[in-house]
């Protein structure tokens, strides 16, 4: 069964009615998502076994993205966010983009690198050619510590040395080339290092010290690209200061910091929805806005021959579909269920895809119309909860608080205290 990702007023039923709408566009059982319940989603006997000192878990809010065709499939995707707007606003930028295909995407392919530090070495450039030298035997070292993902097609690839000038002396660092297939690789890249780093030391005359991989991941480079249609961004206007926003954000670091934040916003949220290290995926993405020594954008927007928008993103994702908690996380299970990804290059896609699609929507929400209308609707629901609202009672008081502008708090208060006496 096809999947659909075309959900027309999803946002006007229930979170259960909701949950079985997208099992249906996704082609799946709704039991399939039972996880994403949270009666049914991580116990605490599982978190037990995830970290140390478990004392509780913490929810996180699990939207859905609607819209979606990414290199001609339809995705349903899961994102864990606390932040109001993000969902919808993915959800809007990849109608815009569906109307000329959605997202196409490349991949630069799925290799993680290790460093081994090498430290004291007596004639530095010198060992460098001796490890180079016995690249064949330190690769085979490698690969007869992981025989499974060498018959997945993986394993070590390669060996390069670079001469580093320190504070501390002059330091030989060995970077060890692995494809990872479908994990996230930290295990494996690790492992192998460790495994080949007293060979190197002895090859080098000199001792070695950190062995671990480096989450600058620039040899596991996803792209997206998308084309978003003019008119329903709002019109010639809108695309040249959508442009003229993404110029700003690569010539000025202050502004990339918070454009960047925009793609992250999206791309944070699927990466934890999917079980994936947060941590290492950012690192990654913010190492490579700055790449070449100047902090910068990680996506671009230009205009092209039609008068449409055209938006572009490279960026490292290091994220797995096996091991760690995307195979030990019932939700995380769930989501990447919700999905249907075979592949960690599928994943990577859809985060990429995703990314762009957010920092589309924030881009053409400030040169349109200013970044706190659309945001701060949103937020009002969130600020009314805060102010103690029930389920019942929130739509009202949101309303009330965006109709007066005054979306803080204690305003909210006074709100629901004045709802609740004409009620009484």
């Amino acid at each position: 069964m096809p999947r659909n990702s075309r959900i027309q007023g999803l946002r006007d039923h229930t979170p259960d009615e909701r949950l079985d709408l997208v099992a249906e566009g996704a082609g799946i059982a709704a039991e399939a998502l039972a996880a994403l319940r949270p009666d049914a989603g991580l116990s605490i006997a599982q978190a037990d076994h995830l970290v140390e000192n478990v004392v509780g878990v913490i929810a996180v809010p699990v939207g859905v993205a609607t819209n979606f065709t990414i290199d001609g499939e339809d995705r349903l995707v899961p994102m864990a966010t606390e932040e109001p707007s993000v969902v919808a606003a993915a959800s809007n930028a990849a109608r815009i983009a569906r109307v000329h295909g959605g997202f196409r995407t490349s991949s630069s392919g799925d290799v993680m690198i290790a460093q081994i530090q090498i430290l004291d070495a007596v004639d530095p450039h010198a060992a460098r050619l001796r490890v180079l030298e016995a690249r064949d035997e330190l690769l085979a070292l490698a690969n007869e510590l992981d025989p499974i993902l060498v018959s997945f097609g993986g394993g070590a690839r390669d060996i390069d040395v670079r001469i580093l000038p320190t504070r501390v002396g002059t330091q030989v660092i060995v970077h060890l080339h692995v494809d990872v297939r479908d994990a996230m690789g930290a295990n494996a890249v690790n492992t192998m290092a460790e495994a080949i780093a007293p060979r190197i030391a002895e090859i080098a005359g000199s001792r070695t010290l950190l062995r671990i991989l480096t989450n600058k991941a620039d040899q596991r480079i996803t792209r997206a690209r998308a084309v978003f249609d003019a008119d329903l961004l709002g019109g010639a206007q809108v695309v040249a200061d959508i442009v003229a926003a993404s110029a700003f954000a690569e010539a000025d670091p202050y502004r990339a910091a918070t454009h960047n934040k925009g793609i992250m916003n999206g791309i944070t949220a699927v990466v934890l929805a999917t079980g994936n290290d947060t941590r290492a995926v950012e690192a990654g993405c913010h190492s490579h806005a700055a790449r070449s020594g100047r902090y910068s954008a990680l996506s671009q927007f230009e205009q092209d021959a039609d008068g449409n928008l055209v938006g572009t993103i490279e960026v490292p994702l290091a994220v797995g579909l096996v091991g760690g908690a995307t195979k030990a996380h019932p939700t995380a299970q769930a989501g990447v269920t919700l999905l249907g990804v075979e592949t960690a290059r599928e994943l990577a896609a859809v985060i990429a895809s995703v990314g762009l699609a957010q920092n589309l929507a924030a881009c053409r929400a400030l040169a349109a119309e200013g970044i706190q209308r659309g945001h701060m609707t949103l937020h009002a629901r969130t600020i009314a909860a805060s102010a103690g609202a029930t389920v019942d009672e929130i739509g009202a008081v949101a309303a009330r608080i965006v109709a007066d502008r005054r979306i803080r708090v204690e305003y909210a208060r006074e709100v629901l205290d004045e709802l609740r006496a004409t009620s009484a």
